[in-house]
C-alpha cells in the first residue's frame, strides 16, 4: 500500500479505482484475527465445550467500543436507528442497527446502558457503524449538541490494555459455575438486562446473553479487576470441565447463534456522500467471495433479510423510515442457515491434493478471506441468495454457512453455494490460482441450534 494509499478518504480511493466494489474486491485488507490465544487445547473441543460442557469465552479485544454520552445523544441515536428507545434506561441493552435512506442494513451493534452520568452508553461491535455513529456525534457536537465520545478501538488497533475485561460463560453447565462463583442462586435476569454481581470480592456487570446459542453471561468490568474475575471463573469451572475457547473456535460462535457479523455496509448512496469523505478508506473493509457485481446495491441487505426485523419499531422519526417501511412490508428475502453437502466439502479439500488448478482453499474453522464475505448461491442458473459467514462446527460436525435467501425456498431445499472467485480479484488475501465449484447445500433454520433458536430474542 503507497503512502497516499495509506491515508486517502473512501470517497478518494472510489474515485481512484472506479467503483465501490472495484475498490473492495482489491483492498489489501488483513485477515480477519481475533488478538487472544488460537486455541488453548485444541478448537474442536473448545467448540464441544459451549455445547456439552461450559466454554469461557474472553471478548476483551476483539471488538471496538464506543463510550457515548450527553444529554442530546439518546434524541441523536434516534434519529439513526430504527430501534425504539422509549423503554430504553439504565440496566438494558439492545442490539442497535443502522440504515442508510434506502431502508438497507449499515451493521449492528450492542449498546450498553450503564448506570454512569459521563459515560452512561457504550456501543460494542466491529467499526463499521461504529464508525458511522461517531461521525454523527461530531457533526452535532459542531452544532452545538451536548454529545460527546470515547473511542477504545480493538486491540489490534490500540496500545495499551481495553477499558473493559468481558468474559463470557456459555454451555449447560454455566448456570452450576455461576452458582458456585455466587456462593447461591444464579440471579434471575431477562435476556439481554444487565445485573449487578460479585465475582470473587469484585463488583461486576452481567449481561443475560447467548453469543454461541447456550444459557449464559458476559461479564464486564474495569480491566485492572480482569485477572481475579477471569481466575474466579475457572477455578469454579473446574469440576464442571470448563475450557478456555481460542480464537480458533470462538470465531465460529455465530455460525451458530445465528448472527451474521458483517454484513456489507450501504454507505454509498448520495446520503452518505459527506461520510465517505470523512472516512478512511483503509477502514472500509474487503468484499471477499463469488459474488461478483458492478452493481454494489447487489451486496446489500435490508434488517429484514439478515433476521434483524425484531430490532425495528416505527415509532419514531429515523433516517431511512420511509423506505423501511416499505421493505418491511415487502419482504422477499430472509435468514437461513445452509449445511453444506460432506462429499461437496471433501471434494474441495481434495482438489488441493490433486493435479491441475485446485478449487478455492477452504479453511477450518472458518473459511473467511474477506472482511465481507460474499458467496453467490444459486438455484441451477438463477441467483437465489448470499451466502456470508462459513465455517465448521465440530459438534454436530456440518460445514455452514449463514445466509440471505428467497424466501420462497423452504427449508429442507437444496441450493448451490458458488466457492471461488471468478474473475479473481488481486487482495493478497485469495490464492490467485484456483477455480470456482459449486457446493451443494441443505436449507435448514437460523440459528440452526435450538436453544438459539427459541430463547435467543431480543428486546427491541
Amino acid at each position: 500500500m503507497s503512502q497516499t494509499e495509506a491515508t486517502e478518504s473512501l470517497a478518494q480511493a472510489i474515485e481512484r479505482t472506479g467503483s465501490p466494489v472495484e475498490f473492495l474486491r482489491n483492498q489489501d485488507w488483513p485477515s480477519i484475527t481475533f488478538p487472544i490465544t488460537p486455541e488453548f487445547t485444541n478448537w474442536r473441543d473448545e467448540q464441544r465445550a459451549w455445547r456439552t460442557t461450559v466454554g469461557l469465552m474472553d471478548q476483551s479485544h476483539h471488538m471496538t467500543q464506543l463510550f457515548l454520552g450527553g444529554a442530546d445523544l439518546i434524541p441523536l441515536l434516534e434519529s439513526l436507528s430504527p430501534n425504539t428507545f422509549a423503554t430504553f434506561r439504565p440496566g438494558v441493552a439492545k442490539q442497535l442497527i443502522t440504515v442508510n435512506e434506502d431502508g438497507y442494513l449499515i451493521g449492528d451493534g450492542i449498546l450498553f446502558y450503564n448506570a454512569d452520568e459521563r459515560e452512561g452508553l457504550v456501543l460494542v461491535g466491529h467499526h463499521i457503524q461504529i464508525d458511522w455513529i461517531r461521525f454523527n456525534v461530531e457533526k452535532a457536537q459542531e452544532a452545538g449538541k451536548d454529545v460527546h465520545q470515547r473511542l477504545d478501538p480493538n486491540s489490534n488497533m490500540r496500545p495499551g490494555p481495553p477499558s473493559f475485561y468481558r468474559y463470557e460463560l456459555q454451555g449447560p453447565e454455566a448456570d452450576r459455575v455461576m452458582e458456585k462463583v455466587f456462593g447461591g442462586p444464579v440471579p434471575d435476569v431477562k435476556f439481554f438486562h444487565i445485573a449487578d454481581v460479585r465475582i470473587a470480592g469484585k463488583d461486576v456487570k452481567a449481561l443475560r446473553h447467548g453469543m454461541a446459542g447456550q444459557p449464559g453471561f458476559e461479564f464486564y468490568g474495569p480491566w485492572e479487576e480482569h485477572e481475579a474475575v477471569h481466575g474466579a471463573l475457572l477455578e469454579a469451572g473446574t469440576e464442571h470441565g470448563i475450557r478456555q475457547v481460542g480464537a480458533k473456535a470462538y470465531s465460529s460462535s455465530p455460525l451458530e447463534s445465528g448472527w451474521v457479523p458483517t454484513p456489507l455496509p450501504a454507505i454509498f448512496g448520495e446520503d452518505f456522500a459527506e461520510y465517505r469523505q470523512w472516512l478512511p478508506a483503509a477502514r472500509a473493509g474487503s468484499i471477499g467471495g463469488s459474488l461478483y457485481s458492478e452493481n454494489v446495491e447487489d451486496y446489500y441487505a435490508t434488517p429484514y433479510d439478515f433476521g434483524l426485523g425484531r430490532s425495528v419499531r416505527f415509532d419514531h422519526d429515523f433516517h431511512g423510515r420511509e423506505a423501511l417501511e416499505r421493505h418491511a412490508e415487502n419482504q422477499t428475502r430472509r435468514k437461513v442457515t445452509l449445511l453444506w453437502n460432506a462429499d461437496d466439502v471433501a471434494g474441495v479439500v481434495k482438489s488441493q491434493l490433486e493435479e491441475g488448478t485446485p478449487a478455492k482453499y477452504l479453511d477450518f474453522p472458518k473459511a473467511r478471506y474477506g472482511f465481507y464475505q460474499m458467496d453467490e448461491v444459486v438455484r441451477g442458473s438463477q441467483r437465489v441468495g448470499i451466502s456470508t459467514d462459513a465455517g465448521y462446527v465440530a459438534f454436530p460436525q456440518l460445514y455452514m454457512s449463514l445466509a440471505t435467501l428467497d424466501a420462497t425456498i423452504a427449508d429442507g431445499e437444496e441450493v448451490e453455494v458458488v466457492w471461488g472467485e471468478d474473475p479473481v480479484s488481486r487482495k493478497p488475501q485469495v490464492d490467485q490460482g484456483h477455480r470456482q465449484v459449486r457446493i451443494r447445500a441443505t436449507v435448514a433454520p437460523a440459528p440452526y441450534q435450538e436453544y438459539a433458536r427459541t430463547q435467543y430474542r431480543d428486546n427491541g
